[in-house]
């Protein structure tokens, strides 16, 4: 059951380049998921942002979590030169 909570949680998150530059945003609406993860992380609570940003959904913010866990799951790090 987790696997389909997990797909539609993950399709909330679109990417198309017209919109904030290509970056992943939510349900292709102008916010893009790292700025969502920031405010998570500098601890607002989703009750707070969800008053915040009315148009948004439980979901979305339930989603960006899941899209950043999925990153995390990265193999290798590898230095670009600078």
């Amino acid at each position: 059951m987790k696997n389909k909570r997990e797909k539609s949680l993950l399709d909330r998150i679109t990417i198309d380049p017209e919109i904030c530059h290509g970056k992943p945003t939510i349900r292709g609406l102008r916010y893009p998921v790292e700025n969502l993860l920031e405010l998570l992380a500098s601890g607002m609570t989703m009750d707070e942002l969800l008053k915040d940003y009315p148009d948004l959904e439980r979901e979305d913010f339930l989603a960006c979590l899941e899209y950043a866990a999925k990153l995390s799951h990265i193999k290798s790090i590898h230095k670009i030169a600078s």
